[in-house]
């Protein structure tokens, strides 16, 4: 999740009322779903907990969600950009490489530290969790004055341009600057393979940047000297390069500038960017009583949602909903409802217990689990609780297996978390890599859910439930993590054997699988030293993982 930093006189300024630390959490916090992580002075750490609403990774965003809190601002706040003769000529050379290019201008800008330092941070946020490290979206700033229109769009030969690179004083080729200039080789990879390689250049040949790697020295380098900015947007998907322009731009609208719209020549087709038309959905009055339990008004839900920065008309019968051309996070109408339910204040929703004859109580399953979960504290060991939401280089690469249907993210706000887990084990290596300066031995331990691929499920896939646990210690080997084994399944009184088997996961010939009546039910033995060098660990591991659903299927039919 992304934390950014806020100055409490600055964000007052954009409010047009004082924000203090105390009016501010948790209250005025709970609207965009944050927290203070950190105090330094008059600045502020917040950990957005948001993490698919880029709008807010800024003082400048965050002030436009929070004024309606503080202030009787209500409803939509309406962006425009003037018509301009600025133009850049996409060439279809990039459409291998990094196909789509959105732009706009800002003029009449007064750059303070303030929002210099918020323009960086912007930028850098939004390239790197929205854009998945500049692999998506990669946004370039620029001194407008520096640039002669029209601009192109277009990708060269590795060797066949030079350019200063921002922070450098000499030229380098394209090609250099991947090996020599530090975004180059820390983004290299994005260009890796391709024959050309993308650049902006103006009329008079000057180089602007090498998307997504750096700008040139020439036109990217930003002052409180710089009164018209250049702004920029290279990326593989056209929707997500606009929401990210919009950001920047509404944020440097709110500090005073002014924005020019840019046209953008694709050959086939001209669009002009940035457009804050309005996005629009419909959300049913049936639906909102439904999942929120409460009978509102339509002046309380108008209200409500204009609090929220929403428009709001009535149809016959729902409502039909405007919102913001940055926001990218609406894809359903329970996600309005979620919003009218935290401007209404989740504290203010007084509970109520149904009226029902039954009541609840654990399943006789979650019963099983947890006298398991209970066992092994006595062994020493620690009960972890991972997130299931990984990703294919945790569960497949660093485990030393190959890749095998999981069920995967359509669209994933971050690599970091791009499928669901299959097996448990991955997330305890994880664990113990992101705890090396732990004190040893490590003895933890998890029982959670995991899903797999089940074409003749309804969903298509199984939610299943695992046991996984892991030692690191220097002397942890395959006869440890058996008595354990042992010591679960002796206690729910199952004979089991175990028979040796090759596992990438574990050393050969320090491997095995676990069956009960020649079924196989799990997997212990000793981590492969691969494996531990892929998670940076130095201690030897043993783990094993079992697969509870049918233990507890088992020990029912005995």
């Amino acid at each position: 999740m992304p934390t950014i930093d806020i100055s409490l006189k600055d964000i007052s300024k954009l409010v047009g009322k004082e924000v203090t630390r105390e009016n501010l959490e948790p209250e005025a916090l709970l609207w965009v779903k944050g927290e203070i992580d950190g105090e330094d002075g008059d600045t502020l750490k917040i950990d957005c907990k948001e993490s698919n609403r880029p709008d807010l990774w800024s003082t400048e965003g965050m002030a436009r969600a929070l004024s309606p809190f503080y202030t009787k601002e209500r409803g939509m706040r309406k962006y425009t950009a003037e018509p301009s003769e600025f133009y850049i000529h996409v060439d279809r050379t990039v459409d291998d490489v990094r196909p789509f290019i959105t732009a706009a201008v800002i003029t009449n800008l007064t750059i303070t530290e303030d929002l210099l330092k918020q323009l960086i941070q912007l930028q850098e946020k939004v390239s790197m969790t929205f854009g998945r490290k500049r692999k998506t979206v990669g946004l370039g700033i620029y001194d407008n004055d520096k640039l002669t229109y029209p601009l192109a769009y277009k990708a060269y030969k590795p060797t066949e341009l030079k350019y200063v690179p921002l922070g450098f004083t000499k030229e380098m080729t394209l090609k250099e600057v991947l090996e020599k200039h530090p975004k180059g080789i820390e983004y290299a990879h994005l260009l890796k393979g391709h024959e050309r390689y993308p650049v902006i250049i103006d009329k008079n040949n000057i180089i602007a940047s090498m998307p997504p790697i750096t700008n040139s020295e020439t036109t990217g380098k930003v002052t409180e000297k710089t009164k018209n900015l250049f702004l920029e947007v290279t990326g593989t998907n056209l929707e997500d390069c606009k929401v990210a322009l919009n950001v920047m731009a509404c944020a440097l609208a709110d500090r005073g500038g002014k924005i020019h719209s840019v046209t953008l020549d694709y050959g086939k087709e001209k669009i002009l960017t940035p457009n804050f038309s309005p996005k629009r959905i419909k959300v049913k009055f049936e639906d909102i009583e439904r999942i929120t339990g409460l009978k509102l008004t339509l002046k309380e839900l108008k209200e409500l949602l204009e609090r929220f920065c929403y428009d709001v008309k009535k149809a016959k019968d729902c409502l039909e909903v405007e919102y913001p051309s940055y926001r990218q996070d609406i894809l359903h109408p329970v996600d309005v409802i979620e919003d009218i339910l935290i401007s209404y204040g989740f504290n203010n929703i007084e509970p109520v217990i149904p009226k029902i004859a039954t009541r609840g109580e654990l399943s006789e399953f979650e019963l099983f689990c947890e006298s398991l979960r209970n066992a092994l504290p006595g062994l020493g060991a620690q009960e972890l609780l991972n997130f299931t939401l990984t990703n294919k280089e945790v569960l497949f690469e660093k485990m030393n297996i190959k890749n095998y249907d999981c069920v995967e993210i359509a669209n994933p706000v971050s690599s970091k978390w791009s499928c669901i887990r299959s097996s448990i084990l991955p997330s305890l290596m994880e664990f113990l890599e992101n705890n090396k300066t732990a004190e040893y031995p490590q003895q933890i331990y998890e029982l959670g859910e995991i899903v797999i691929i089940d074409e003749k499920a309804e969903t298509g896939s199984q939610t299943i439930k695992h046991l996984s646990w892991a030692l690191a210690d220097k002397e942890a080997n395959f006869t440890r993590a058996k008595q354990v084994v042992d010591f679960i399944l002796t206690g729910l009184g199952l004979k089991y054997e175990t028979l040796e088997e090759e596992n990438p996961i574990f050393i050969s010939g320090r491997s095995a699988q676990i069956l009960i009546n020649g079924k196989k039910y799990g997997i212990l033995g000793e981590i492969n030293p691969q494996v531990l060098k892929n998670f940076s660990l130095e201690f030897p591991v043993c783990a094993f993982e079992l697969n509870i659903n049918d233990l507890y299927g088992l020990k029912l039919s005995l």
